[in-house]
């Protein structure tokens, strides 16, 4: 069986932390207990998704910051904010004053590309400026040069009883080398490498010179690093969707293999006019996984995971799905968890 280059260094999860309309608190509750089994289980972080107008964490910062108060070691990120809905310099302030709550802990993820639905919310979002903005890289060049330390005003001083900075505040040192970019295509990940990002690379890539996923996302990856400053050593992490069954009841085994068996289809071939391509879900045992992953072109070039959970278990399916990830497929991939 062929094997990874380097033991696994990094062990993280994904999950989109849906709730129920009538009872949003138990769904964000839900959330944040999950993040609290991971640094129990010995995960190196914790990831969580974003979403607008829909039953999902819309405020991962917030969320964050509240799982900053619970947790002490886990790393925290978000895959990915979506900073089309945000403004870069409020942004900034919001990422680094968590960034200092969580002791340095916190790995922000984003993307850009105008809202989804645009047509739709744009005069609730951007009533007066709809058709000015900004939604391509330019706009995550602001809010990397915001949380790096640069100029956001030519004001600078006292005034009154009041003292200003040019600079937005908090600065948080270190949180300018922990930004990460959520990636799809080689034009992402080269942009990402030039601009001294982290590339976080999921289960969704662009079929651009290839309709294997797997090379497609290898691909990327060195295009990446051949791009970076730091080179070979650039930081990439792969987010594929994976379900252990280790330790799962017969009807939580059924339900994980009708909902990959529903999800495969799209696997086949690249979708839509963007010729998207998704990765299968893993579903299996730990060893099984672990071969599937062993053999994987991309996997083998990363040493970093933040493998991402079904978007519609039950608390108790991801209780279990991350005993397993950590107890069982962690180890079968060489990670050991953090102490």
């Amino acid at each position: 069986m062929p094997q990874t280059s380097n033991p696994l260094r990094k062990l993280g999860f994904l999950t989109i932390g849906l709730f129920d309309e009538a009872d949003p608190r138990r769904g964000h509750e839900s959330t944040l207990e999950i993040i609290e089994l991971g640094e129990r289980l010995g995960f190196d972080s914790a990831w969580v998704r974003h979403r607008h107008l829909q039953y999902g964490i819309s405020s991962p910062v917030a969320v964050l910051a509240a799982a900053s108060q619970r947790t002490s070691r886990i790393e925290l990120g978000t895959a990915v904010i979506p900073v089309g809905w945000e403004n870069p310099l409020r942004l900034a302030e919001d990422l680094a004053t968590v960034d200092l709550l969580s002791g340095g802990r916190l790995n922000p993820g984003v993307s850009v590309g105008p809202p989804m639905h645009f047509a739709t919310v744009k005069d609730a979002l951007y009533p007066d400026t709809a058709e000015t903005e900004d939604f391509g890289y330019g706009r995550v060049e602001r809010l990397l040069d915001f949380v790096r330390g640069a100029p956001a005003t030519d004001f600078s001083g006292v005034e009154g009883f009041e003292v200003f900075s040019d600079r937005v505040q908090p600065q948080a040192p270190g949180l300018g080398r922990r930004m990460w970019y959520g990636g799809g295509s080689l034009r992402s990940a080269r942009w990402a490498g030039e601009h001294g990002m982290n590339l976080l690379t999921s289960s969704v890539v662009k079929a651009e010179e290839s309709e294997d996923f797997a090379e497609v996302q290898l691909s990327h990856i060195r295009t990446f690093r051949a791009h970076h400053p730091d080179g070979d050593r650039a930081r990439v992490s792969q987010g594929l969707v994976v379900i252990p069954t280790d330790s799962a009841t017969p009807a939580q085994r059924k339900k994980y293999e009708e909902y990959a068996r529903a999800r495969t289809p799209r696997t086949a071939t690249p979708q839509g006019p963007a010729r998207m391509m998704f990765a299968p879900d893993l579903v299996g045992t730990s060893a099984e996984i672990a071969e599937r992953l062993h053999a994987h072109a991309a996997f083998r070039e990363v040493d970093e995971v933040a493998f991402a959970l079904p978007f519609t278990f039950a608390h108790e399916d991801y209780v279990q799905i991350l005993t397993d990830i950590a107890q069982g497929l962690g180890p079968a991939l060489d990670w050991r968890p953090a102490g």
